[in-house]
C-alpha cells in the first residue's frame, strides 16, 4: 500500500504524513495527465463494479484465525545482544512477500516466518547490535531492504541493506548487501523508498544534498544541492521542491523525477504571520493550508485556484493519495474521509471509527485496485461478541463507504472441522495449530496490519509481538 515511505534518522512528528497507496507504474512524462485514467473508470460497466463488489464481499466472507507466530526469542538468536533487543515488545511493521511474513518488533528485532512451514525462517538482524528501523519490500529484485540503526554507531546514522528473499527462506539474512554507503543519514537525514517511480531518495544533513537512486539497480541519478530547500514532495512522475518561505510566500519547483529537470518554477502567496499546516502535491494538483485558513487546490498547469473552507476541511494527521482515482483519504480524530480535487467530500465511511487515536497508517492497508481499504477499528458497541480490549477489523469501499466485512471475536474463530471437539465456542483456543491466544485476545491491541493480496490472508500484529493469520 505504501509508497513514499520515509525513514528519518530519528522519530519524525507524524502531522500532515503523506502516504501513496500504489497501484501500477506511473508515467514519467512530466506533470501526469489523470484524463485517460478518468475516462477508463468511467468507461467500466456498472456490471463490473457490482461484481467487484460481491467478489470483495467473498473473499473476506469467512476470514477466521488460523496461525500465531512471536517475534520474541527468549534466548537471543545471537550473543552477545543488546538487553532491549531481549525485551517483547509491539510489533510495528509488516511486509509479506512470496509466502514469507516479515514482523519489526519496537525493540528492532524483525523475524521472518513461513506460511508454508508455519515456523519462524530466521532473524533479520545480522549483528548483535543492530536495531531494525523499518523494512521495504522492492519487488524490482525480489528483495528485502532493512534500515537500521547500530549501537556501535551511538544509533545515530542510517545503513540500508539489501537482502534477497531467496536468501532469506534459505535462513542466510547475513547474504544481503549494504545500500548507499557514500551517504551519510543522519539526523535529520533521511531515505525514502518511492515504489511508484522506482526510485530511492536519500538526504544529507552534513552537505544538504539530495540525490535520487534508481530502485532496480540502486544507481544514483542525479542530485539536488540547495541549502534553501526546506522539504521535497514525491508524486507519480514528478518532485516538488518547497523552499523556504518569504514573508508573503513560499518558492515552488516542480521536477521531473526521471532526470532531475526543472518542469515548473513559481512562488505561491501566503498570508503573513501564519504557519503553514501542509503543502502537498498530488499530480497536477497543490494542496496547501495554512493555520485557521481556507484549504487551497491550486492547479498548477493553468493557475486556476479554488478554496474549501476550513470550517468543512481541518487539517488531518495524515494523507493517502488514491492517485489511480483522483481522490485522496485524510485521517483526523479516529475518521477516514475521502476527497476529491474539487475539494468536495466523496465518501464518509459508515461504522469505521478507528482504534488508534494517532496517524500510524501501519495499521490500514489499501489494496491494489484502491477500492478497499482494511482497518483495525473500534468494535460495535452493541456487539455482545466483543471484550472491552478487542477492537474488529474492518473491510470496507473506499468509494461508497460501505463496510463490506468484519472479523470480530464472533465470526474469526476456527471453522467448526477446525476446533477440538471440546473448545466449546469459536473464540476458543484451537489444539490443530500454533494458535495459543483466544480470537478475542487475537484482536487486542493491534498494532500492525497487511493484507497479502496474492494469499487473500491479513496479518495482524499485537502489543506483546504476536503475529496473527486471519485466512478463510
Amino acid at each position: 500500500m505504501e509508497v513514499g515511505r520515509r525513514i528519518s534518522a530519528s522519530p519524525r512528528p507524524c502531522s500532515g504524513r503523506r502516504i501513496l497507496a500504489k497501484k501500477k507504474r506511473a508515467r514519467s512524462d512530466g506533470i501526469v495527465n489523470s484524463v485517460k485514467k478518468l475516462q477508463r473508470r468511467e468507461i467500466s460497466s456498472k456490471r463490473d463494479r457490482v461484481f467487484g463488489l460481491s467478489n470483495a464481499q467473498e473473499r473476506f466472507r469467512n476470514m477466521h484465525l488460523k496461525e500465531e507466530y512471536d517475534t520474541h526469542d527468549p534466548k537471543g538468536h545471537s550473543s552477545p545482544v543488546l538487553s532491549f533487543l531481549m525485551k517483547r515488545t509491539r510489533v510495528i511493521e509488516i511486509v509479506a512477500a512470496r509466502d514469507i511474513v516479515f514482523a519489526l518488533a519496537h525493540s528492532g528485532v524483525c523475524a521472518a516466518f513461513s506460511r508454508e512451514k508455519n515456523e519462524r525462517i530466521c532473524f533479520l538482524n545480522v549483528s548483535p547490535d543492530e536495531v531494525i528501523r523499518s523494512l521495504f519490500y522492492n519487488k524490482n529484485n525480489d528483495s528485502l531492504i532493512t534500515v537500521s540503526v547500530y549501537a556501535s554507531d551511538n544509533f545515530s546514522s542510517l545503513k540500508c541493506r539489501s537482502t534477497r528473499i531467496e536468501y532469506i527462506r534459505r535462513g542466510q539474512p547475513d547474504a544481503g548487501f549494504s545500500l548507499f554507503e557514500s551517504e551519510s543519514l543522519k539526523w535529520p537525514g533521511f531515505v525514502e523508498f518511492d515504489d511508484v517511480n522506482g526510485k530511492v531518495l536519500t538526504y544529507s544533513a552534513q552537505d544538504s544534498i539530495y540525490k535520487v537512486f534508481d530502485l532496480k539497480n540502486y544507481t544514483m541519478l542525479y542530485s539536488i544541492s540547495d541549502k534553501h530547500v526546506q522539504e521535497i514532495k514525491i508524486s507519480p512522475g514528478i518532485m516538488l521542491l518547497i523552499f523556504n518561505r518569504a514573508s508573503s510566500h513560499v518558492p515552488l519547483k516542480i521536477l521531473s523525477i526521471e532526470d532531475g529537470t526543472v518542469l515548473k518554477a513559481f512562488n505561491h502567496l501566503l498570508h503573513r504571520n501564519k504557519k503553514v499546516d501542509f503543502i502537498e502535491q498530488f499530480n497536477e494538483k497543490l494542496l496547501v493550508k495554512q493555520e485557521n485558513e481556507n484549504l487551497q487546490i491550486l492547479d498548477v498547469r493553468n493557475a486556476e485556484l479554488m478554496e474549501v473552507s476550513r470550517t468543512e476541511f481541518m487539517t488531518p494527521s495524515a494523507f493517502i493519495f488514491l492517485y489511480e482515482n483522483q481522490l485522496f483519504l485524510t485521517f483526523r480524530n479516529r475518521n477516514v474521509a475521502v476527497w476529491n480535487f474539487r475539494g468536495e467530500l466523496v465518501t464518509s465511511f459508515e461504522d469505521h471509527l478507528l482504534w488508534h487515536p494517532d496517524c500510524n497508517t501501519n495499521n490500514i492497508y489499501i489494496t491494489s485496485d484502491q477500492d478497499l481499504i482494511i482497518s483495525y477499528c473500534k468494535a460495535d458497541s452493541d456487539d455482545h461478541w466483543m471484550e472491552a480490549n478487542a477492537g474488529s477489523i474492518h473491510v470496507s469501499n473506499i468509494l461508497t463507504g460501505k463496510c463490506l466485512a468484519k472479523i470480530n471475536a464472533g465470526n474469526g474463530g476456527p471453522k467448526v472441522d477446525e476446533c477440538d471437539s471440546s473448545s466449546g465456542s469459536s473464540s476458543k483456543r484451537s489444539n490443530l495449530s500454533l494458535v495459543r491466544s483466544t480470537v478475542a485476545e487475537a484482536l487486542e491491541d493491534i498494532t500492525a496490519l497487511f493484507y497479502d493480496e496474492e494469499r487473500n490472508e491479513i496479518y495482524t500484529g499485537n502489543r506483546h509481538g504476536l503475529v496473527h493469520v486471519w485466512s478463510n
